[in-house]
């Protein structure tokens, strides 16, 4: 009883996690949509990644939560690095030649996807209870993705920007799992500096024209503001939830919350005066919100 109670407890502050780390990830949208103007987006991944691995690596050094042990196996962080950096730039070639709805619809088959890599990287399987919490949920972000509009849904096609974009989730979704079996009983600071630097340095490496074509000493104040936001933010703290969440719970209920992201972006959008969502989107929000609380609900395993 006392290990059910403490696994319990535990698994609660994984969900807590991701509810951070979904409200995290939302607010970099529309910080972002106001800095996208001005920078190009593959150098603005760049940096992020650079300036996230700088502070995650001064509060490693003086925690002392580096170890020469946590390097035993140093390819992981390129492979979990790789496939973080991967997701980035496919979703930026993605965005070239698609709409960004159809990019965001493209993500709701993400936890499905991880879902099934997580059976076949760590062995979990995910029961048929949470198979349908998965796909309310994913109905739901549907619903408000394409604002209620039967119409535009059924119009979405496949082509080659949501295919890249595609391929990339298949990286996002290949992370999670990946981070479960990678993990050899380093802190969670250390597992993200490594995995920040390897990122960053993929990203250079595709960002290069852009980063060294950027005047940044010009670039207004909004970029730096959504920068250290995106930084400090969006990479550093999201990547220590996503390892902390991912060690406490199955990898489809991770990746669950980015079906909140749709909603909350609407919720904060309207509390910034950009408009409130429409009356017939609210059952998309109250579904993907259903099937979240559903999935804590749930016992993790």
């Amino acid at each position: 009883m006392a290990y059910s109670t403490t696994h319990r407890v535990d698994a609660m502050r994984g969900h807590a996690a991701m509810l951070v780390f979904a409200t995290l990830i939302s607010g970099s949208f529309s910080l972002g949509g106001m800095a996208a103007p001005f920078i190009d987006p593959a150098a603005l991944t760049a940096m992020r990644f650079v300036i996230a691995a700088a502070v995650i690596g001064a509060a490693a050094v003086a925690m002392g939560a580096l170890r020469r042990a946590d390097l035993a196996s140093p390819w992981r962080y390129p492979v979990v690095g790789g496939l973080l950096a991967t997701y980035f730039v496919l979703m930026f070639e993605g965005l070239r030649l698609a709409d960004p709805v159809s990019i965001a619809a493209v993500f709701t088959m993400t936890p499905l996807m991880t879902a099934g890599l997580a059976r076949l990287v760590v062995g979990q399987r995910v029961t048929a209870t949470v198979l349908a919490a998965l796909l309310l949920a994913a109905a739901g972000a549907l619903w408000v993705i394409f604002r209620a509009d039967l119409d535009r849904l059924l119009a979405f096609d496949l082509g080659a920007g949501e295919a890249l974009f595609l391929a990339g989730c298949l990286c996002h979704a290949l992370y999670i799992p990946l981070v479960r079996r990678f993990a050899r009983g380093e802190s969670g600071l250390a597992f993200t500096f490594w995995t920040l630097c390897a990122a960053g340095a993929v990203t250079a490496v595709y960002a290069a024209p852009a980063l060294a074509a950027t005047d940044w000493p010009a670039l207004p104040p909004v970029v730096w503001t959504a920068l250290l936001y995106l930084a400090l933010g969006t990479s550093a703290v999201t990547l220590f939830l996503l390892r902390y969440a991912t060690l406490r719970l199955p990898s489809a209920k991770v990746m669950a919350y980015g079906y909140l992201i749709p909603s909350l972006v609407a919720v904060e959008e309207g509390l910034l005066g950009h408009g409130w969502i429409a009356a017939p989107v609210l059952p998309g929000v109250a579904a993907t919100v259903a099937a979240l609380v559903w999935l804590v609900a749930m016992r993790d395993r």
